[in-house]
């Protein structure tokens, strides 16, 4: 296959959701390449508010619902990165209509927006439309679930398995796959430019909350255990922490949509898997690694361990997950030149010293 197709990088880009994690570091990022105009939307901006006033951001404050306000926005850019969601597993459960409502109610008319004004959508999915993995559902001992291969997800082949509608946990994942099928017929029927990034695990500064700090409720893995780690108390392992998962750096996967919004004839209606099977481990790998790492950035032993909580018990009625999600990220190595680079442990080394430097009176 020839070098991917290229064209000039688009001179505005919309950023919806520029104060939430990932959008805090695309708007960085995108700033620092110096020759383009961020117009970057959100209802709060305490994340970028180290970025506010910097010479090619324009931050406009108000909630997607207001469709007058988007549709200016999005008519303004050359290209839109849809991030506004409702992300958290804790709230699937329980606040599965708010959560539904969020990730495809709140989210049409952005896609609406774009195809109607014919600009360029980058939307943000999630690893969670893959559900429960095929391979998962193999006896031990058959071959089938022993081979590696039979785990990586792809974006073009793999099905999406979802649980019963019983388990609350798959209305995130089901509201995402069901934009994403949109997405795709807009293309398809109405000429829509689109590329779906679906993300697995971004980590890094300014991920989530810290409860009771700037946020309440219970944030996901990273976030809980760094809580934890600032407040001395046992980190959560919920089902003993045998779940698998891989974690990227939040650098590594800004830079995977700065290619994706900088080369469209490769990305145009595409979608990619954006993570490193490199990172893969279990939830109870990374709580004793993010112990050793906090331990090294302060200089003090962490005493209080680890401590086992029921699934159900952690997230509530519903709660259902898959064992393991490893990324098949072919599709970005061969078209946008993409390679994750960051280890895990090189991720959070990066990432604790910003939670303490953040949050370091939360110890108290």
């Amino acid at each position: 296959m020839g070098r991917p197709m290229t064209s000039p990088r688009p001179s505005t880009v919309c950023v919806l959701g520029a104060g939430g994690f990932i959008g805090s570091h695309l708007v960085e990022r995108l700033l620092a390449d110096g020759d383009r105009h961020v117009l970057g939307v959100d209802t709060e901006s305490r994340k970028i508010g180290h970025l506010l006033g910097r010479p090619g951001l324009e931050f406009r404050r108000f909630d997607l619902r207001d469709e007058a306000l988007l549709g200016e926005a999005v008519a303004e850019s050359d290209a839109v990165v849809g991030l506004a969601s409702l992300c958290n597993p804790y709230l699937y459960n329980t606040r599965a209509l708010e959560t539904m409502e969020s990730n495809f109610l709140r989210a049409l008319p952005v896609v609406r927006a774009c195809r109607e004004k014919g600009k360029r959508l980058v939307h943000f999915s999630t690893c969670e439309v893959y559900g429960r993995t095929l391979a998962g559902f193999a006896p031990e001992g058959s071959g089938f679930r022993e081979d590696p291969a039979n785990w990586l997800l792809s974006e073009d082949r793999s099905p999406l398995l979802l649980g019963p509608v019983s388990r609350e946990r798959w209305c995130y994942a089901a509201a995402k796959q069901l934009l994403e099928r949109v997405i795709w017929a807009e293309g398809r029927e109405n000429g829509l430019r689109w590329t779906i990034v679906r993300p697995f695990n971004f980590i890094g500064p300014r991920m989530d909350f810290i409860p009771g700090v700037d946020g309440e409720g219970i944030p996901r893995v990273l976030a809980c255990f760094l809580e934890a780690l600032l407040k001395g108390k046992p980190l959560p392992l919920v089902d003993g922490g045998a779940a698998r998962r891989t974690f990227v750096w939040i650098g590594d996967a800004v830079d995977a949509t700065v290619r994706i919004l900088d080369r469209p004839g490769a990305a145009d209606r595409r979608i990619f898997n954006v993570g490193n099977p490199a990172n893969e481990t279990t939830i109870a790998g990374l709580a004793a690694l993010l112990v050793r790492v906090h331990e090294e950035a302060t200089g003090e032993r962490f005493p209080h361990g680890t401590r086992s909580v029921p699934a159900e018990e952690f997230y509530g009625e519903g709660y259902e997950d898959s064992d393991r999600r490893v990324p098949d990220v072919s599709m970005a190595r061969t078209l946008l030149g993409w390679e994750p680079r960051t280890t895990l442990e090189d991720a959070l080394r990066a990432t604790v010293p910003a939670f303490l430097k953040a949050y370091g009176a939360a110890k108290a």
